[in-house]
């Protein structure tokens, strides 16, 4: 006798959704089971998470807490779900996405599919070539201070799927475990670090933000990317009345403007006199400020132009730093080109899509790392920094496409 499911999920749904987390890989949660244990049973696994969705027996796990630096100071908290639970979260987005994405702003870029950051830094730099004010706009706790009734009206409105409906209201109540084990309730916000909660997010701020915005000031551009957001104004005046106008509007959805993140910049280059004390602020990585450009017939003038910022310049050094490639004395070079590319090529990738040359600091200090390297590698090196340059040098010109950075930039 076939016992029918209250709800019909499919197992291949299941199935595609694992083998999405298994190519993401990521940490374990609160029951301790990396990836490689649950594939040990994956079989099992599978079935069992796929039983009890079906049936709506499953509820998940608390969620592991673990904190990491921000680049402007203080930490960070992320919630690591276990694996299963990633994987029913995977499930539900790869539902739920195809439904709400169609219906939000051509200016929302965040984790969306076809779309990215350097899309949102694209469009907001030719927007400030045509409008002469930017607030830079930063909410305050966004995913701490998710309001859980007004998330699921608009997740009900939505999906009329009962299954998508009950583990999105269960995974918004699941408990935080803390670092010293300790559970916390929550009764409001989702964790940053599920699969689900970017999607949630984009959600939220669609009705909370930009439906909002193209309803009642459709003349006002803007581009964001999950709770970073940048609005374009005409004059200072209209950016600080619009910043009263948001304050309110969030206000009503239960979240903060922060009051000391919050500024009003100047979009300075040649054809702007004004004479305004904050001419930059960042996005998404890039700081945008007035920078020199040169056209192709050797005239310069000055643009609001973005490269990357000092704070990214500064994490990315840290990085160099913590690799210790002094201590990699018995690796040969070509296998330290192996392991650091990907991540050399990521950096580049992404940084280099805007004033490439701004990147030339951190070629030197990997080319410096490389040196000191050298000096622990090769005895006759140990006691000359210049013979240990000229050494590097060699090999870039023997094998200038070793490195990323010596293939990809020019410095």
């Amino acid at each position: 006798m076939s016992i029918t499911k209250p709800f019909e999920i499919s197992k291949r749904l299941i199935f595609e959704a694992w083998k999405r987390v298994k190519l993401n890989r990521g940490s374990y949660g609160v029951d301790l089971q990396s990836i490689q244990d649950f594939e040990e049973k994956i079989g099992d696994n599978l079935y069992k998470l796929w039983n009890r969705m079906s049936s709506g027996s499953y509820f998940p796990p608390s969620v592991r807490q673990v904190e990491i630096p921000k680049s402007s100071g203080g930490k960070r908290a992320l919630g690591i779900p276990t694996v299963a639970d990633r994987i029913a979260q995977t499930a539900v987005t790869m539902v739920l996405e195809p439904e709400i994405d169609p219906i939000f702003h051509p200016d929302s870029y965040g984790f969306r599919p076809g779309r990215s950051a350097i899309d949102a830094v694209s469009i907001t730099r030719q927007r400030c070539w045509q409008y002469d004010w930017v607030i830079d706009l930063d909410i305050k706790g966004f995913f701490d201070n998710i309001d859980h009734g007004l998330m699921m009206k608009a997740v009900r409105k939505h999906t009329k799927t009962k299954w998508i409906q009950l583990y999105v209201e269960r995974w918004l109540k699941a408990p935080v475990q803390l670092q010293d084990g300790a559970l916390r309730i929550r009764e409001k916000g989702t964790p940053q670090g599920g699969v689900v909660s970017p999607l949630l997010a984009n959600l939220f701020l669609h009705y909370a933000f930009d439906y909002w915005m193209k309803r009642n000031y459709p003349y006002i551009h803007f581009a964001r990317y999950a709770d970073d957001i940048i609005v374009h104004c005409r004059t200072e005046i209209e950016a600080e009345n619009m910043i009263g106008v948001i304050k309110e509007r969030l206000k009503q959805c239960d979240l903060e403007i922060h009051p000391e993140k919050t500024r009003i910049a100047y979009c300075k280059d040649s054809n702007r006199k004004l004479k305004k004390p904050l001419v930059n602020f960042d996005f998404l990585g890039f700081t945008f400020r007035p920078r020199k450009v040169v056209t192709k017939k050797g005239q310069t003038f000055t643009g609001f132009n973005p490269a990357i910022a000092e704070k990214a310049k500064k994490r990315i050094s840290k990085t160099i730093r913590s690799w210790k490639l002094q201590r990699w004395s018995a690796h040969s070079i070509e296998d330290i080109a192996k392991a650091l590319n990907p991540v050399i090529r990521g950096w580049i990738n992404y940084y280099g899509n805007f004033y490439k040359s701004e990147l030339a600091r951190i070629a030197k200090i990997l080319d410096f790392a490389l040196i000191r390297w050298a000096r622990k590698k090769f005895r006759k090196l140990k006691r000359s920094y210049r013979r240990s340059r000229k050494y590097l040098h060699r090999v870039r010109r023997q094998n200038p496409c070793l490195f990323s950075h010596w293939r990809m930039l020019r410095y």
